[in-house]
């Protein structure tokens, strides 16, 4: 699990968590259970160049539901 600031364009921000998975299939396994948002490191940290931000465009919007606090089936060891 890692940290990144996500900015929007109006300079709102917030610190989110990041989950990082070895393959596409778990995580929208994930994505489909807890909900969220994907992020793609290339796209979404400026090819790579800025650490620990996450550019976000549009407006922002706070995302409220944390999901439940249990994990998948797929996703336990």
């Amino acid at each position: 699990m890692r940290q990144v600031q996500a900015i929007w364009p109006d300079q709102k921000y917030e610190n989110w968590r990041l989950y990082c998975f070895a393959d596409q299939a778990s995580a929208q396994a994930f994505l489909d259970h807890f909900a969220g948002v994907m992020f793609d490191p290339r796209r979404d940290r400026e090819n790579g160049k800025a650490r620990g931000v996450w550019r976000r465009s549009g407006e922002y919007k706070r995302i409220l539901d944390l999901g439940p606090l249990s994990v998948p089936e797929i996703l336990r060891t």
